[in-house]
């Protein structure tokens, strides 16, 4: 096959969307409390990989960096941390809740296992990882 099959791409989309749709059940479907012990929801990611480094960049509006840890367990790097429900009134009437509060946790699993963390930031609401592959 070659890379312009339109099987190829049916396949590669409907991986996609099977992944879609295991992340907004895990998502979607586990409601708790920030306090719960199991993570509530996933943050979305990229991943983009140099000759030198992959970098991973992952989507954290509204978390704080006291609130997050990144880990690199075995073959797998590992972002958790807690969204915090901004104060809302008492008298308030909340109409709609789509953005997700409570416990998160995202596992990446890294192919290339000889990978250094060195840079982890925390800006505008976006982490930023660059793991440098060792020789």
């Amino acid at each position: 096959m070659t890379a312009h099959d339109p099987s190829d791409w049916m396949w590669n989309e409907a991986c996609a969307l099977i992944e879609r749709a295991t992340r907004m059940q895990r998502q979607f479907l586990k409601p708790g409390l920030p306090s719960a012990p199991t993570p509530n929801w996933e943050p979305p990611i990229d991943i983009f990989e140099t000759d030198r480094a992959v970098h991973i960049v992952a989507a954290l509006p509204g978390v704080q960096a006291e609130d997050l840890t990144v880990a690199i367990e075995g073959d797998e790097i590992v972002i958790s941390g807690l969204r915090r429900l901004p104060p809302v009134p008492q008298d308030a009437v909340i109409h709609r809740l789509e953005i997700p509060y409570g416990r998160f946790e995202r596992h990446i699993r890294l192919a290339n296992a000889r990978l250094e963390l060195t840079r982890s930031e925390l800006v505008s609401g976006c982490l930023t990882l660059r793991l440098m592959k060792r020789p």
